[in-house]
């Protein structure tokens, strides 16, 4: 994350980790809901260091529960992600859907989400967990943007490459049984997805249950078609490599996202490719 990032309201700087810093923010704050969106989410380097990910991502957020339980905040909101469902056996991917992770980060993900339904039934925790695909774009004010070091998603990478920082994009894998033998996936834009967080929030302290959502547009599109649509928005030749496949990628993940729109009332503004990379453009543009 970016300081920059966050203009409004109080920003502390800390980590997870710290149990002492935690105590001190909950005895201070009248906190009424937590949402838990820090993790490392690499799934490449998840393979390759996976107790550096369940550390982080699995250990921190017991470390984070527990405070939180300590201070009788019982409302959370976890960012999952499609990660937990591996490769897919039926597409689009309903809740209900077998989660068999084929990453440490996945499967990081999927320990979180058990350890949510076990402080549900031990501690009376109400949670929702979002689980997303692909988020993607940028605030349509052009202010806040995706700003990873190192990068590593799909639509920042491309068009960094339209704007000269990087001289090709590597497409991992070219032998996936799609269409096109690229990665399709569902991308859902970063404002949507924040509305699902109110929409979450709201349902909880209205004494809903809460549960297990997943977050997509329902939609899919492979990898050649966002270089192609990447192209198309900013007028630019962007030059392609071919790579071989990365260790973890599904070869589709597309959302089945009836769950929240019928139980939160969520509906995504934001349905197609274009504008989401339209408003991704707008930022990295005006970008240093």
């Amino acid at each position: 994350g970016h300081r920059e990032s966050v203009p409004d309201g109080e920003f502390i700087k800390g980590d997870l980790g710290d149990e002492n810093l935690l105590q001190r923010i909950f005895k201070t704050y009248p906190i009424h809901t937590v949402m838990h969106f820090a993790a490392f989410s690499l799934v490449g380097e998840s393979v390759q260091f996976p107790l550096k990910y369940f550390e982080n991502n699995v250990s921190k957020t017991i470390t984070l529960l527990k405070v939180m339980l300590e201070h009788g905040i019982k409302r959370f909101i976890f960012s999952s992600s499609a990660s937990v469902y591996g490769e897919p056996e039926e597409i689009p991917i309903t809740e209900n859907c077998p989660v068999r992770p084929t990453s440490p980060y996945g499967a990081s993900k999927l320990m979180v989400e058990n350890i949510l339904q076990e402080c549900d039934r031990a501690y009376g925790l109400r949670y929702v967990s979002l689980r997303y695909f692909n988020a993607a774009g940028a605030d349509e004010s052009g202010t806040i943007g995706e700003n990873h070091h190192p990068e590593s998603h799909l639509i920042p990478l491309v068009l960094k490459a339209a704007k000269g920082e990087k001289e090709n994009i590597t497409i991992f894998g070219t032998d996936y049984s799609t269409d096109d033998g690229t990665c399709i996936r569902d991308y859902i834009h970063v404002t949507d997805l924040a509305q699902a967080h109110l929409l979450a929030m709201d349902a909880l302290e209205n004494g809903e249950p809460g549960g297990i959502y997943n977050l997509g547009n329902s939609y899919g599109y492979s990898v050649k078609e966002v270089i192609e649509t990447a192209g198309k928005v900013t007028g630019r030749q962007i030059l392609v490599v071919e790579g071989p496949r990365r260790p973890g990628d599904p070869a589709i993940l597309v959302a089945a996202s009836e769950k929240i729109k019928k139980e939160l009332g969520w509906q995504p503004r934001f349905q197609d490719l274009e504008t989401i990379v339209k408003t991704a453009w707008q930022w990295h543009r005006n970008s240093p």
